[in-house]
């Protein structure tokens, strides 16, 4: 390590030290990433057999879900102070030993709660994971090679939830539910094994002062508001439910407390001042936009197959594949042309396929063939391939590096606050659209006037995603090349 640490005052990045191994760093990160991001889908498609097991509801089931997310709400906005706590080393180690602790306790569970309590605390490694690799890749590459290496992680993050519900339902089928955990311990312990050996540490430990205000602040708030969000499906009343009211209420009087105070803190725990740097903010706004299109058709698009297209679950999942496989593919590839030409070339281009994509998509029917689905979920996640990882690395490279732990903090907390967020309102939307389509029908119990008002919500939420992908055209013309802004003490690039 000594070596190390005198090799990189001679070079500003890892990378560029022909006496660092990056590679075995960046296989030690991918490995955990993968089966931490897989296990994510994986227990989806169990949710029904861990009813029948435990003779539990689905509103109790869901917990396995919506718990999750509401633990990565929770812990991510603090990982940018333990980013700056504790080395690589340790954080990467301790994160990957919670989650095979949190599988392992999921695997051998006699009952619900202690299962549950497995799943949470998998969470917590999973939730940690994210930050730490964004983190650490940022560190040890220069910008201008940063597009590729970001298209390999974006090929980890949509490649395993891509095959996590093909390979659940293989699982559950012929082994039981118990070896969704059970097969992923191994992999958990090989990274872990790996990682030892060859994770070196890249960050530098400063220890700035915790607040306990701060993260007080941030628990209640980012974790009220994926609770809200979340909950919204278990009550006929939906938002007027007060247990969902009144946690959103909460959950952004949190938020706003916690955001208020990191403006007035000398060493905040989330540094909100990424903000000021415009192609962060133009970034993170891309990217908000992104998953609202994502949400749109993985949510929506089941629905609509398998209830007015009449298709099997099996038949709407493997309709899905190609678009999530191609996206995973496709990444790398981006993030070339991302170092190579800049996020102009990439972002114009896809960001008018995805509206056009959008607006297709609204026009569903009854009688829509499911290749259109296939064809118009393919072009929606080569899109997203072009457009969400290069828009992140182009706003992360904006940032001086003593904000990097605080830029990757708030776009991996964004996650699951959007994603419980794009979920119940999208939902919420198809369900009103549905009821008024119904209360106007002259035989609303007839069959086809219920698929015809299912359509008229997946046609509605659609038309909303085509509004919201019109604003990213308009974006995308105004983004360019950002170019990291070096502070006092830095050193100059070579």
């Amino acid at each position: 390590m000594k070596d190390n640490n005198n090799q990189t005052k001679k070079y500003e990045y890892l990378a560029d030290d022909p006496n660092v191994k990056v590679m075995p760093i960046m296989l030690s990160l991918i490995i955990g990433a993968f089966f931490a991001i897989l296990n994510e889908t994986l227990l989806n498609i169990a949710l029904t057999t861990l009813m029948d097991e435990f003779n539990i509801s689905l509103t109790t089931v869901q917990w396995m879900a919506t718990g999750f997310m509401l633990v990565m709400g929770v812990v991510i906005p603090v990982s940018a102070l333990l980013l700056q706590w504790f080395t690589t080393r340790q954080l990467f180690l301790s994160t990957m030993i919670i989650f095979t602790i949190g599988t392992t306790i999921s695997a051998v569970a006699p009952n619900f709660p202690v299962l549950l309590i497995g799943r949470l605390i998998q969470a917590i490694g999973t939730g940690l994971l994210m930050p730490i690799i964004f983190n650490v890749f940022l560190l040890i590459y220069p910008p201008e090679r940063r597009g590729k290496i970001m298209g390999i992680i974006g090929l980890v993050i949509m490649f395993a939830p891509a095959i996590g519900p093909t390979l659940s339902g293989i699982i559950v089928e012929y082994l039981g539910w118990r070896y969704l955990f059970i097969t992923v311990i191994p992999f958990a312990v090989f990274s872990i094994a790996f990682a030892y050996k060859y994770l070196i540490n890249v960050s530098e430990v400063t220890k700035p002062k915790i607040d306990i205000l701060s993260i007080f602040f941030s628990t209640i708030g980012f974790g009220s508001v994926v609770y809200g969000f979340s909950a919204v499906g278990e009550s006929e009343a939906g938002f007027l439910s007060p247990n969902v009211y009144i946690a959103i209420a909460v959950g952004v009087i949190g938020v706003v407390l916690f955001s208020i105070r990191q403006l007035k803190l000398e060493e905040p725990v989330m540094d909100l001042r990424v903000f000021k740097y415009p192609m962060y903010t133009h970034a993170v706004l891309m990217f908000l936009i992104i998953m609202m299109a994502m949400f749109a058709s993985e949510i929506i698009l089941p629905i609509y197959m398998q209830g007015p297209l009449a298709l099997t679950a099996a038949t709407a999942g493997l309709i899905l594949l190609p678009g999530s496989i191609l996206n995973g593919i496709m990444s790398p590839f981006m993030g070339h042309l991302f170092d190579k030409f800049g996020p102009r070339i990439l972002m114009i281009p896809a960001t008018i396929i995805l509206s056009g994509t959008m607006f297709m998509m609204s026009r569903l029917n009854v009688d829509t063939s499911p290749w259109v689905v296939i064809v118009g979920y393919i072009l929606l996640m080569l899109t997203v391939s072009a457009i969400m990882m290069p828009a992140e690395t182009n706003g992360l490279n904006q940032l001086p590096k003593r904000l990097y732990p605080h830029g990757t903090a708030v776009m991996t907390t964004l996650q699951p606050v959007a994603g419980a967020i794009g979920v119940s309102v999208f939902i919420s939307i198809m369900n009103a659209r549905q009821l008024h389509f119904l209360q106007n029908a002259s035989s609303p119990q007839n069959p086809a006037t219920i698929k015809l008002a299912m359509v008229a919500g997946v046609e509605l939420v659609y038309f909303i995603a085509f509004a919201m992908s019109l604003a990213a055209v308009i974006m995308a013309f105004v983004v360019y090349r950002a170019v990291p802004e070096k502070e006092a003490g830095e050193l100059p690039n070579n």
